[in-house]
Parts: structure tokens; C-alpha cells; sequence
């Protein structure tokens, strides 16, 4: 007993050190994501031939939805790894992946060696559920809460900072004389991959030397031995099950819907931004598109450090569901309605909206799931676990249809033009909105409707 009690003071003691390292590794992950954002569009115009630029819708949604499809595959794979080996070797091997093939996807000089890149990149990423595999063995039930929400800042942060350092950091040698002439100046991205690489790379060192192991080898030989293809199975049989049950599948067709529309945005935003203004667009360059992306990323840190709180104190969680639909809607619905003249007011406020709805939804909907699944008697995980995977196969389809719906009307007249892949993503937020207002109120939100009426 006092061994048990000695290795479980042992083990979280390495938690509150670890802590700070974790949070920087995720961090700094998320930053080599992001960093792609502002140039991804203009990597593959550039990698396009001239007889295939009618596909260059396709191609943006290929690369982006490559890098979710390798997540999802792979993760099961890095978790049961985990399991056997422990967490922390598990984690600084998707660091070297990140370092190896961020630097690959700069030095691209063929879509698909860029596509390959991207998918080997979201392979090596696919352990991010590992960092919250980590949290949960170092964590007393009464921390779990509060240390996730710092994984979730460390994702907010570096989702903030990487999209604006890839935006600063694009086509260096037409800003700066120190990179003419140079390997920077006929691969005009490989400078902020180049810096994610490096930052994985620091992450790495720091990781090696400071982030001890948190699954001890006693547990190992007690944790699940299923193999890929076993745990794939069991993953799809669990969220068959899920949209079948009747209490808590509302819920996640609302997750889903919200997800897919929000998703198909990241394949055609850029695509919208950087057209010249004859055709609609804004002429936006890769830093201006890195700052739009950088303050959507303020707004989202915003609205869940300072707004939800309150919000859901006084509405409850059910309540702001159609709300945070319908507020992303309008500003999904409303980007490719920017006029070139006043294209930052009317951008940054669009991107506004959108982060506030979002800002708003990814908590409500998280909690309220949590609730229902509790109040009627489900496993939390693996209701949380068919949630993720039905959000993965959203992200998976929304670019690719972004990227195939812009492709086939962007040539074409109004309404089936460049509108028509935002009107999509209104529309979705449209039925999610419907969806989420037949979700059931809870009991002890009720009283939130008393509070405001009064």
C-alpha cells in the first residue's frame, strides 16, 4: 500500500514538473501547423502546371485534408505504441517526424512531394493524443480539468503565433536583400518551414532533457495490447453506435455539421483572399493573410478566456449552441461579400464573427456532451472517443469538398461562383443551428432562462 501510494507521489510530482515542458512542446507543434496557413495556397499556384491550374481548388483541399486523414489513421497507432512503450519516447518521435518533414514540405518541387510531405507530417502529428494520454497518468481526477485546459491554451497560442510567423516569413528574398540569390529565393516557403523545423527541433532538446516518462512499467504490461486494425474497428463500431443512440446523437450530428461547414472555410479562404480584385478577391498577400488568421486566433483566445464563463452562466450551454451556428454562419456566409476598398474593416470583421462563434460552440458543445452522456449512464470515453472520430472524418471531408466545390464554380456566374463554397459553409452552420435547437434543455439549465428573464 505505502509503495502504491510512494509511486503515485512519484508520478505526479514528474506532472508538475513535466507540465511546463508539455505545454511548450503542444505549443510549438501547433505552431509548425499553422505556419503553413498563409502560404499553402500560393505553394501549390506555384507548383501547379499551366495545363492544371483549373485544379488548383482541388489541390489546397487535397493537401489540407492529407494532413487530418493521416491524423486520424494514425493516431490509434502512436496511442497503442504509447501503451507498450511509454509516452515519452512516443512524443519526441513525432518530433523528429515534424523536424524531418516540415523541412521536406518546403523544399517541395512537386505537388505531390508536397502531398506527401503534408500526409508524413499529419502521420508524425497523429500523436498529439498521446500529450493527452500523458496528462491523464499524471493527473489526480481533480487536475484532469484544468490541465487539459492548458493543452487547450497551448493549442490556442500556437494556432495564434504560427500562421502570422509563416505569413511574416513567406517569399523572403522579395522583402529582404540578405535572401536573394539564395536556396530562399527559389523555394520561397522553406523559410518558415525551415523555422518550424528548428522549433521542433528545440522542442525535441528540451523534451529530452527535462520531460520524464509518465507511464511506469508496471502499467505497461497491464495496458491494452489491441493492434491497429482492432482498435480501427472497435473506433468504428463505437461511433456507429453513438449516431444510433438516440440521447446523445443529436449532439454530435450538431458537432459534425458545425465541424464540416467550418472546415470547408479552410480550404477556400485563401483562395478567396489572394484573387485579384477584378474577379472579387482582395489581393491579399501571404502576410496579410497570416495576420487575418493570427487575429481569428486572438478572437477565439479571447472569447474562451473571457466570454464563455459568463455566458454559460447565464444562458447554460444548450442555449449558446444555435447562437454560436448562427453567429459563425453570418460570418462564414458574409467573406466573399468584402470589398477591395475597405477590405480590413470588412475582413476583420467577418474573421471576428467566425471566432466568436467558434470561440463559443467548441466549449458549449464539449460540455453539454459530457452532460448528457453522464445524465444517461455512457462511458465519457467512449462517447468522447466517437465524438472525435466522427469530428475527424468533418475535417477530412470538409477541405477536399471546399477545394471541389471552389474548383467546379469559380469560373462560372453568380450564384454558382466563388460565393458558392462560403454559402455551403452558411448553409451547414444553417442545419446545425436547427439541429442544436431540438437538443433537450437539462434541468438545472433552467434556472439560466429565470436568471435572464429577471
Amino acid at each position: 500500500m505505502s509503495e502504491n501510494l510512494e509511486l503515485q507521489s512519484r508520478v505526479q510530482d514528474a506532472g508538475r514538473g513535466a507540465l511546463l515542458v508539455l505545454f511548450l512542446v503542444t505549443m510549438i507543434d501547433m505552431i509548425g501547423f499553422g505556419i503553413v496557413i498563409p502560404f499553402l495556397t500560393y505553394l501549390v499556384e506555384d507548383l501547379t502546371p499551366e495545363n492544371q491550374v483549373a485544379n488548383i481548388g482541388l489541390w489546397v483541399g487535397l493537401l489540407m485534408t492529407s494532413y487530418s486523414a493521416a491524423q486520424f489513421l494514425f493516431s490509434p497507432l502512436w496511442g497503442a505504441l504509447s501503451d507498450r512503450i511509454g509516452r515519452r519516447p512516443v512524443l519526441m518521435v513525432g518530433l523528429v517526424g515534424n523536424t524531418v518533414f516540415f523541412t521536406m514540405f518546403g523544399l517541395a518541387n512537386s505537388l505531390m512531394l508536397a502531398l506527401s510531405a503534408r500526409f508524413l507530417a499529419g502521420v508524425f502529428n497523429g500523436n498529439l493524443a498521446v500529450a493527452r494520454a500523458y496528462i491523464g497518468d499524471v493527473s489526480s481526477p481533480q487536475q484532469l480539468a484544468t490541465r487539459m485546459g492548458l493543452i487547450g491554451a497551448a493549442f490556442g497560442l500556437g494556432f495564434t503565433f504560427g500562421p502570422f510567423i509563416g505569413g511574416e516569413l513567406s517569399d523572403p528574398a522579395a522583402r529582404w536583400d540578405l535572401f536573394k540569390d539564395t536556396i530562399f529565393d527559389s523555394h520561397p516557403y522553406l523559410l518558415p518551414c525551415a523555422v518550424a523545423s528548428l522549433l521542433s527541433l528545440f522542442s525535441l532538446a528540451v523534451a529530452y532533457r527535462s520531460l520524464p516518462e509518465s507511464l511506469p512499467l508496471e502499467n505497461r504490461a497491464e495496458s491494452d495490447s489491441q493492434s491497429w486494425l482492432p482498435r480501427m474497428a472497435q473506433m468504428m463500431k463505437n461511433s456507429v453506435s453513438m449516431l444510433k443512440s438516440q440521447n446523445v446523437s443529436l449532439i454530435i450530428w450538431v458537432s459534425m455539421l458545425f465541424t464540416f461547414g467550418f472546415t470547408i472555410m479552410h480550404a477556400v479562404f485563401i483562395l478567396y483572399t489572394e484573387m485579384d480584385p477584378s474577379k472579387g478577391g482582395l489581393a491579399f498577400s501571404e502576410a496579410d493573410n497570416g495576420r487575418i488568421f493570427a487575429m481569428i486566433g486572438i478572437s477565439g483566445i479571447f472569447t474562451q478566456a473571457l466570454l464563455i464563463g459568463p455566458l454559460t452562466r447565464r444562458f447554460g450551454s444548450r442555449r449558446l449552441l444555435p447562437f454560436a451556428c448562427v453567429v459563425a454562419g453570418i460570418g462564414l456566409t458574409l467573406v466573399p461579400y468584402t470589398q477591395a476598398d475597405n477590405a480590413w474593416i470588412q475582413i476583420l470583421l467577418v474573421a471576428f464573427l467566425i471566432s466568436v462563434g467558434n470561440g463559443i460552440f467548441q466549449p458549449s458543445s464539449s460540455s453539454f456532451l459530457t452532460r448528457i452522456a453522464k445524465s444517461n449512464g455512457y462511458e465519457l470515453g467512449v462517447v468522447m472517443g466517437a465524438q472525435e472520430s466522427l469530428g475527424a472524418f468533418a475535417r477530412i471531408l470538409g477541405p477536399l469538398t471546399g477545394g471541389l466545390v471552389w474548383t467546379l464554380t469559380v469560373s462560372r456566374g453568380w450564384p454558382f461562383d466563388y460565393h458558392t463554397a462560403f454559402h455551403l459553409c452558411g448553409v451547414m452552420m444553417f442545419f446545425s443551428a436547427l439541429l442544436a435547437l431540438r437538443l433537450p434543455i437539462l434541468p438545472d439549465e433552467d434556472s439560466h432562462s429565470t436568471f435572464a428573464e429577471e
